[in-house]
């Protein structure tokens, strides 16, 4: 039997050689992966950044909101609960200061009481920063009670 030499020729395959293409593709889809997932991590750092934000300001609202129930109830003595922004506070606020304090680290609190024909004005200011080198965040309340 002799064998054809062109018939060899077209049953043998040609060589071809991917010169890299696929660990090329590899690599590329490393680094979009990479790069999603810092996207990723960013983004969670954020969603962090913001639900502290909202905790604390949720706190300076609740603050606000008793020591405007303490004052109420107390309205004889009203114009005992003032204190100056970053000042000593007198002893009713006292224990008041303290425990906002101790919930939002660092605040700066004023509360101003304002006589008014037939009742008080009252402004409260809560302030604060989440880390050194943001601009403060504030929370003021204005209320009135009657006296």
């Amino acid at each position: 039997m002799k064998t054809n030499p062109h018939r060899s020729a077209r049953t043998s395959r040609p060589v071809r050689r991917q010169g890299g293409i696929a660990l090329l593709e590899a690599m590329l889809a490393i680094v979009i992966l990479g790069i999603g997932l810092v996207g990723t991590i960013g983004l969670q750092a954020r969603a962090y950044a913001a639900l502290s934000d909202a905790s604390q300001r949720a706190e300076a609202t609740l603050a606000g909101e008793k020591l405007l129930g303490v004052m109420n109830a107390d309205s004889n003595n009203v114009l005992n609960y003032g204190v100056i922004e970053g000042g000593a506070a007198t002893p009713a606020i006292k224990p008041w200061v303290d425990e906002t304090q101790a919930l939002i680290p660092g605040a700066v609190i004023g509360v101003t009481v304002t006589p008014q024909q037939l009742r008080v004005q009252v402004d409260i200011s809560i302030k604060w920063k989440r880390k050194a080198g943001d601009a403060p965040n504030q929370h003021l309340v204005t209320s009135y009670i009657a006296i």
